[in-house]
């Protein structure tokens, strides 16, 4: 999809590009197909609400496509372990831990080939994973839901397990999306119920927390071609002294983390988004509204509203707005848009879906569970 393409599409749907969205239910009703034509999203997040069977989901993700003229980006966080949207129709796919645990790079690439697969085959062209967070036995100890979501206790770890992951995902020829950067893996709650609070300085998150990312952006590859921003807040390094008191900022609205940190001194080239702008961590701190405007202002170039029909209608509003009225300027519009574009170039067709593929597939899985003595919810390891 040449960039000019989204060029040449009216305000209105150019700023639809600009989110990615999520659904109430499991069917392309009327309600859904309004939101759709609408917004006219450039992407669309499935959950497990969305989800009843794999014929079901094929034929609610084809129609979005269908619905939509621009063909759109169709993800989901199928990590495996507690994030698994896909449990009612295979395998519980094992957690990223429990991998690590094991020392078992093969299962890593065994997990990201699978997973690939099967999105492709139900009609999906992207995955929201591997999760990047460094999940030490101190921060173990945290009530930010990423205990078993990570691969790695160290830097090298991550970039290991991730490397090998993202072999077997994208090389299957599914998009993988990098989270969340910088890393709230040091942050005390949960960023969906607050925003995480992250004591970390700039060396501190160089040394450690961004250590695989650095790497991975710097290797010829190009490998890395999606990454989401996350909410916490880093108090060491980015506070608006302007504001009286000073006030933190999430990562995800903040210009310090986005552009300057993120694009400017680590020379990320390619699509950034946010995490779910519903998120209690930003629903705390501004309304939507807001959020909208000051992460694209940041430099985030897709915008996650994953829930509230209502919400992605009033964020989309609130950026249309913006743009109408030149506080967005165009070059600003037009380079998320040539990032769009160029990440959507990657998106694969689906596969056709064979159901006694998946059956296979969700066998192969029992048996990499088998090997790793992985029990759904937990590890016996």
């Amino acid at each position: 999809m040449p960039s000019d393409s989204l060029y040449s599409l009216s305000l209105e749907q150019q700023i639809g590009q600009l989110f990615y969205i999520g659904l109430q239910g499991t069917e392309l009703d009327e309600p859904v197909r309004a939101l759709l034509t609408e917004i006219t999203p450039g992407g669309v997040i499935i959950f497990g609400r969305n989800v009843a069977g794999p014929e079901q989901l094929r034929r609610l993700l084809d129609g979005i496509r269908e619905v939509l003229a621009v063909p759109p980006l169709l993800g989901v966080d199928q990590e495996g372990g507690l994030v698994d949207r896909l449990r009612r129709i295979l395998t519980p796919m094992p957690a990223a831990r429990v991998i690590r645990e094991h020392g078992d790079l093969a299962a890593a690439r065994a997990l990201g080939s699978i997973t690939a697969e099967v999105l492709r085959m139900l009609g999906f062209n992207m995955n929201f994973a591997p999760v990047m967070e460094i999940m030490t036995d101190e921060r173990d100890l945290l009530s930010n839901g990423l205990y078993s979501r990570s691969f790695g206790r160290s830097p090298g770890e991550v970039l290991g397990y991730t490397t090998v992951y993202l072999r077997g995902l994208q090389g299957a020829g599914c998009i993988g999306c990098l989270k969340h950067f910088p890393g709230i893996g040091a942050g005390e709650v949960d960023s969906h119920e607050s925003m995480p609070l992250v004591h970390l300085t700039h060396d501190d998150l160089i040394a450690k927390d961004l250590a695989p990312y650095i790497e991975l952006f710097q290797r010829k590859d190009d490998r890395v071609r999606c990454v989401m921003v996350s909410h916490g807040g880093f108090p060491d390094i980015d506070i608006l002294k302007q504001v009286k008191g000073g006030a933190i900022e999430p990562a995800s609205l903040s210009h310090d983390i986005v552009t300057k940190l993120l694009r400017q001194e680590l020379g990320y080239k390619h699509l950034v988004m946010t995490d779910d702008l519903e998120m209690g961590a930003i629903a705390r701190h501004c309304e939507i509204e807001q959020a909208v405007v000051r992460a694209f202002m940041a430099g985030e170039d897709m915008l996650s509203i994953c829930a509230s029909p209502e919400l992605i209608r009033r964020g989309y509003h609130a950026l249309l707005h913006a743009a109408r009225e030149g506080i967005i300027p165009k070059e600003r519009l037009q380079a998320s848009l040539r990032r769009i574009a160029a990440f959507k170039l990657l998106a694969q067709p689906p596969l056709p879906l064979d159901i006694e593929r998946i059956h296979f597939l969700s066998d192969k899985i029992a048996e990499l569970n088998a090997k790793l003595n992985y029990v759904y919810g937990g590890s016996t390891a």
